[in-house]
């Protein structure tokens, strides 16, 4: 039995209207079949009766679409009792409202009429394939005789998914002009319900044109219901600008609900940072806005049906009002309604706070401040006695910076000097914020230095000039000491050792382009892509990132890692940036903005922000433990994966319990369920999810498209069928993956995601509150992140929510570097909030420095442990780091397997042993080739492991060398035995003092033995 949508009566409707002109008259049956059909006959078709065989059938089908292009696609008319396909078809009219056309020869029976159909993509990613498009000459062909009428039974869509009724059944020009000319309003409103969302930008649903004007629009809630409904403005002659709404209280006979607890999402909401904004609200002419509100209802909300009035007033002065009727029954909605997508309760989510406060998250310290020292946990920044910048950069006790760093303003008579004693205006456990302000003659210039509890200080000049002056440069200087300063990240440059100079400019957007794939080490810095806007300096132990600002930039997934430059550093392309070695101790770096002209009473903004590394204590023991299973499409591992140490379950999207890319909710029973039994197997459990780009079936949709470009990227179109159909326009299609194994409820058989809009938008309020709510509901033990573009002040949010639920949650972070020099440069903000870093697309292992390896893979300066990806990495050198593959993720054709190792890792207890890299000072076994690095993983008992790895093109035979401190004079006496470890290692046993052969890019894990 089909499920049946509704009929349309449109002969009743309009009895009810006095038209200036007839319009024609249509009664449609829209249904879905229990059986979609096939799936590049496309998503919709009419089911059409033929009453006699005849040469020519004629049909005129009203069918009434608000999709792009209609008169270009393939028709196909097929006989039901047969399947043979119609020759011949000849159009005499298509257009959005009518499909006017002949086809035959025809028998007596039902055709099927398909109208979109479309080429089917399997493979994923982006959505290459295209609607069966007209060929030139078809359809073209004069079919001449007597024609039987064809008549239209009803209209079909594949799934409920792809269905255009109600709301995508579009009014004609006509039909609008005749109901504006009906009740003769300056513009019109038109309450609906939240299961109706409102869909279509530029005409009236069909169903709409029995809508009175002023009729109430009936709502019905719960007690602590968050309940959402819509109003909807059109206003055919002319735009609207700057519309207010206003509400009056909720009255009834059981009392009154305040006003104060409506919200109109359109018009007030809350930034990502917890401040208060007004919308303006306008419509442009012809345009159909909906607005949505939300009524916060109390839990103690009685029983009973109250009034309200929604005006709305133009800034002419025109008002109109929807009168509203809200009944009150049932028992009080525990969660608001938020476990019910269709409520739409969630919108309220678009204005939350969850997660901003002023104090550490978990496993921070409080900040303080003791005379010019400001202590975040484990670092310190000390400040100049004249100069809001830093005298020194400290991690423990390990010392940066070899002088005080200087913003230092040139002129014609050389560089100005401005002293002044630093104040601290405010110290909280979370923040500190320092003020400084001095000036000159010429000018005044301030700074506000704000600290955080995690080592970010962000650094905020401005340049007041009080005449009009010609300056020759204004640039930030920083010494470094070259002994604590060895690694170099950033401004176009790989990881790798610290340059003894180098130089560069700021980079507009799109300039270069590096081949994918190709190996790091053999291309200038000057073809390197972006970002230009920080770098990072340091060592193992500590480090400084430094990144310019002052654009519109606020997360590292931004546009594909292609921030605008900072613009006052850019100076119109005569800024740059330097390094410099100072004698042979001390390393400068220096951000030059060049000459400019600066206007009496015209401030200029400097910005940069610091933040100092380690972020965090390395968790080795974490690790060598807590083991990733990572698989696209299969989230289930196996026994043998378990007993090999498999702890962490990564559940991407496009699987059955995550099928929708950063919407998780629509399966959230799936995920509790599956949550559940692998917590019971000693497993935790994490989910893809955040916000680049987001599935478009997720429920608020039609929502956030009436924000405007609020939260979902402004685009040309295009993509999935579906995305065409409904979207038609305005929207950037992303990532596209049809689901082959499992269906979806409403037979949603394919995700296509598309591109969220850049900046910090409401969204990132409704991701912090969903990560909540996962937690809280499925139990799941964090997430997993997938290059995105918010910045660090959401990550303590996230951190926030999770720890407010379940202490301990894991995130994990990935990245590509095909898009940029240095993800982990990109992302070093980040890393005080995160557990693990998987930097490894686009990785090409066999060709990275030591150096890069440390710098850019492996996390370990920054107080995190890593995991490799590209091609399984390289397994040998990857040890090196404590760096495996994730089992069982499927690169380059190569199923990743890292058991073997794991199982090294188990036999030798590893998670309990001290790792000493090679890059530590104090390593008790090197070898005596620099190419050949060695790694020792060591027990209290004196149990050793060593990695050796061979980071050289050629086959190196090597001596290893042996601290007598550590070892004692007994190493003499000792073998180096490796163990048989399957695609790794034959056995092979050692005198310590034997050559050992090393090949090359490869390497050796070998026990130190009595």
């Amino acid at each position: 039995m089909n499920k049946t949508l509704l009929v349309l009566f449109i002969a009743a409707l309009f009895a009810s209207f006095s038209w200036a002109k007839p319009v024609a008259a249509t009664s449609y049956l829209y249904s879905v079949p229990d059986s979609a059909w096939q799936e590049s006959l496309g998503n919709h078709r009419a089911v059409i009766s033929v009453a006699k065989s005849a040469d020519v059938a004629h049909l005129a089908f009203r069918w009434r679409r608000a999709d792009a292009d209609v008169a270009n696609h393939r028709f196909i008319i097929v006989e039901s009792a047969s399947g043979d396909t119609v020759p011949s078809i000849q159009r005499i009219s298509v257009d959005n409202q009518l499909c006017d056309i002949k086809f035959g020869p025809v028998k007596a029976g039902t055709y099927y009429f398909y109208y979109l159909p479309y080429n089917v993509q399997i493979p994923a990613g982006g959505f290459t394939n295209d609607y069966v498009r007209l060929a030139p000459g078809s359809e073209s062909a004069v079919l001449k005789g007597k024609s039987v009428e064809a008549k239209v039974m009803k209209v079909e869509s594949r799934t409920v998914h792809d269905s255009f009724f109600p709301m995508e059944i579009a009014c004609s020009d006509a039909e609008m002009q005749q109901y504006a000319a009906n009740y003769q309003r300056p513009f019109y409103v038109f309450g609906e319900d939240r299961t109706l969302p409102v869909r279509m930008r530029h005409a009236l649903p069909f169903s709409w044109l029995s809508y009175v004007q002023g009729q109430t629009l009936n709502l019905s809630a719960q007690p602590n219901e968050y309940y959402a409904f819509q109003a909807v403005l059109w206003s055919p002659a002319a735009a609207l600008d700057s519309v207010t709404y206003s509400i009056s209280d909720f009255t009834g006979t059981a009392g009154v609900i305040p006003s104060k607890l409506v919200t109109c999402f359109n018009h007030e909401g809350v930034n990502p940072d917890g401040k208060s904004f007004i919308k303006r609200i306008s419509v442009a002419k012809g345009a159909v806005q909906p607005l949505w509100f939300g009524i916060d209802l109390p839990s103690d909300a009685a029983a009973g049906t109250y009034s309200a009035t929604l005006s709305f007033k133009s800034s002419a002065g025109d008002v109109q009002s929807l009168p509203i009727s809200l009944t009150i029954a049932g028992a009080p909605l525990a969660d608001r309604g938020d476990s019910e997508t269709w409520r739409h309760s969630r919108l309220r989510w678009l204005n939350s706070t969850l997660g901003i406060a002023d104090a550490p998250t978990d496993g921070f310290s409080p900040m303080s401040v003791a005379g010019d020292t400001v202590r975040f946990s484990g670092r310190a920044l000390v400040t100049d006695a004249s100069s809001p910048l830093p005298s020194q950069l400290m991690a423990g006790n390990n010392k940066l910076l070899s002088a005080p760093m200087r913003f230092v303003i040139t002129t014609a008579d050389g560089d100005k000097s401005f002293k002044a004693v630093p104040s601290v205006i405010e110290s909280t456990s979370g923040h500190t914020l320092i003020g400084w302000q001095a000036e000159d003659a010429d000018l005044s210039v301030s700074c506000r230095v704000r600290s955080e509890f995690d080592g970010w200080s962000d650094y905020s000049f401005t340049i007041l000039p009080k005449r009009d002056l010609k300056v020759s440069d204004i640039r930030l200087e920083m010494d470094f000491l070259s002994a604590s300063t060895p690694l170099f990240m950033g401004l176009g440059l790989a990881g790798q050792e610290t340059p003894v100079s180098y130089q560069g400019t700021w980079k507009s957007k799109g300039e270069l382009v590096r081949p994918v794939g190709t190996p790091e080490p053999n291309i200038p810095h000057d073809e390197w892509l972006y970002p230009f806007d920080s770098f990072w300096i340091g060592g193992a132990h500590a480090g400084v990132q430094c990144e310019f600002r002052g654009a519109d930039y606020t997360g590292p997934m931004l546009n594909l890692y292609l921030p605008a430059p900072p613009v006052s550093w850019n100076n119109g392309g005569k800024g740059g940036f330097r390094i410099s070695r100072v004698g042979t101790a001390v390393t400068r770096v220096t951000a030059f903005s060049g000459s400019r002209d600066l206007h009496a009473a015209q401030p200029l903004p400097f910005e940069f922000s610091l933040i100092l590394t380690p972020v965090k204590s390395l968790n080795t023991a974490s690790q060598f433990t807590d083991r990733y299973y990572h698989c696209l499409d299969h989230p289930i591992p196996t026994d043998s994966d378990i007993n090999a140490g498999v702890r962490i379950i990564n559940v991407h999207h496009a699987t059955f319990v995550n099928p929708t890319i950063n919407y998780p909710f629509l399966t959230a029973d799936k995920l509790r369920n599956f949550v559940s039994e692998w917590h019971s197997r000693g497993c935790k459990v994490k989910v893809y999810y955040t916000v680049r780009e987001l599935s478009s079936v997720f429920t608020e949709l039609w929502a956030a498209r009436s924000l405007g470009n609020e939260i979902l990227h402004t685009g040309g179109g295009g993509g999935y069928p579906w995305l065409r159909e409904h979207l038609v326009s305005d929207y950037v299609p992303q990532w596209y993956h049809r689901f082959l194994d499992f269906t979806m409820p409403d037979g949603i058989s394919a995700d296509a995601a598309i591109l969220t809009a850049e900046g910090e938008t409401r969204w990132f309020n409704y991701y912090v509150e969903g990560l909540r709510w996962l937690v809280k509901n499925t139990d799941i033990d964090g997430i997993y992140l997938d290059d995105v573009a918010f910045g660090r002040q959401i990550l303590k949010r996230m951190r926030r929510a999770m720890e407010s639920v379940k202490p301990g949650c894991v995130i994990d972070l990935h990245s590509n570097t095909d898009f940029s020099r240095g993800p982990a440069n990109q992302y070093i903000e980040f890393f005080p909030y995160i557990n693990k870093t998987w930097f490894g697309e686009g990785f090409q292992y066999n060709h990275m420095s030591p150096a890069n390896w440390l710098v850019e893979t492996s996390g370990i300066p920054f107080g995190l442990m890593g995991d490799m990806l590209q091609g399984g990495g390289n397994l040998w050198l990857g040890m090196q780091y404590g760096m495996t593959s994730r089992r069982p993720w499927v690169t380059d054709d190569k199923i990743c397997d890292p058991r073997p190792v794991w199982k090294v890792w188990d036999s030798f207890d590893i998670a309990h042993s001290s790792m000493i890299g090679y890059w530590e000072p104090d390593v008790p076994v090197v070898s005596d080739n620099p190419a050949v690095k060695v790694t020792v993983y060591r027990h209290s008992d004196g149990r050793t492991l060593l990695s050796v790895g061979n980071y050289s093109d050629s086959t190196l035979n090597v001596h290893l060398k042996f601290s007598k401190s550590v070892f004692g004079k007994n190493v003499a006496k000792m073998q180096l035995v490796a163990p048989e470890i399957a695609n790794f290692q034959n056995a092979a046993t050692w005198h310590v003092s034997d050559a050992i052969s090393v090949a090359p890019k490869k390497g050796w894990l070998i026990y130190l033995q009595k």
